[in-house]
């Protein structure tokens, strides 16, 4: 079953409530153990609708230098 981008409103909603429990439209409903799981779970949606659509988010890398470089 592929997700679609009201799971990820509704998972986002959680987030940004507090909430650990997701009630989807189609009537399922999760309850996760932790924030960080909620966050893991928006992440895994985002990438199958990424991969639904046929589109993929750019990689993003960070560098960090530190001392003078030399």
């Amino acid at each position: 079953m592929a997700f679609v981008t009201a799971d990820l409103v509704a998972i986002e909603d959680a987030i940004k409530s507090g909430a650990l429990s997701v009630r989807f439209q189609d009537g399922r409903a999760y309850t996760y153990r932790s924030l960080d799981e909620l966050r893991r779970a928006r992440e895994m949606v985002q990438t199958d609708i990424d991969a639904t659509a046929g589109t993929t988010r750019p990689r993003v890398f960070r560098i960090q230098q530190t001392g003078s470089g030399y």
